[in-house]
């Protein structure tokens, strides 16, 4: 391994560890006031984003929506993660641009937001797969696009669950059909709502919304591209040795 992978291989150890820690006394208060601000939510704004969600999701398994670059061909660990560290500073600026429009109008900018959000950071994994060498024509490599998706904005037991597909990728999916119109996306889709980006629905509420914007997006995209960038090093780094429970 190079001086670069080493640095990255014991980066991604102490990641592992984070991963699967137990839920603690923070996260349940935190997984709690999350509720707390769900609960202010029209249940028509819920009913919309949820729909909003699924069609996401059935672009990303089902169609071309998101096509993007050919994966990269044979490159080192470092040059790799050079391109993906530019895509994301790239993606962070767009998103952060956008919450600050859409964080300013209240409660139906702040709703527009959440979609565009979401297509904003989509895009940014399918760039990433791709420079990590993966393609994403491959619905298998679509789908764990969708797990890092949930990974990063998990509570901490959700991340548990998530993280142990994840780490065994192989395995796991070697028990997915081969044709992606047998996968049981819907029951995916609902497991990913229950987690996906809950603090973000506090933009939708009027006041808290206003201060949510431009930071918090940029955050989050901040998170979505460290979370990717470890995901992908389990599968890229030579003689790596995965963590499980």
């Amino acid at each position: 391994m190079t001086e670069y992978e080493e640095k990255a291989y014991h980066e991604l150890i102490l990641w592992q560890q984070k991963m699967q820690k137990k839920p603690s006394i923070i996260d349940r208060m935190t997984k709690d006031l999350q509720t707390k601000i769900n609960s202010y939510i029209p249940e028509k704004i819920h009913t919309a984003i949820t729909v909003t969600i699924r069609k996401m999701l059935e672009a990303v398994l089902f169609g071309a929506k998101y096509s993007t670059k050919k994966p990269k061909e044979d490159s080192s660990l470092f040059l790799r993660e050079a391109y993906v560290r530019e895509r994301i500073e790239f993606y962070r600026k767009t998103a952060s641009a956008e919450g600050a429009i859409t964080g300013a109008g209240g409660i139906l900018l702040g709703f527009a937001d959440f979609p565009i959000l979401i297509g904003i950071k989509i895009k940014l994994l399918f760039d990433i797969a791709a420079l990590y060498g993966h393609d994403v024509k491959d619905y298998k490599e679509r789908l764990y696009i969708l797990y890092i998706f949930q990974l990063a904005f998990s509570s901490q037991k959700g991340r548990n669950e998530v993280y142990k597909k994840i780490a065994d990728w192989q395995g796991y999916t070697s028990t997915l059909p081969e044709d992606v119109s047998e996968f049981d996306w819907r029951t995916f889709q609902q497991e990913y709502r229950d987690y996906i980006d809950i603090a973000k629905m506090a933009q939708l509420i009027p006041v808290i919304g206003a201060a949510v914007g431009a930071v918090v997006n940029y955050k989050l995209i901040n998170k979505l591209g460290e979370t990717a960038i470890n995901c992908y090093r389990m599968r890229n780094i030579s003689k790596l040795k995965i963590l499980k429970n």
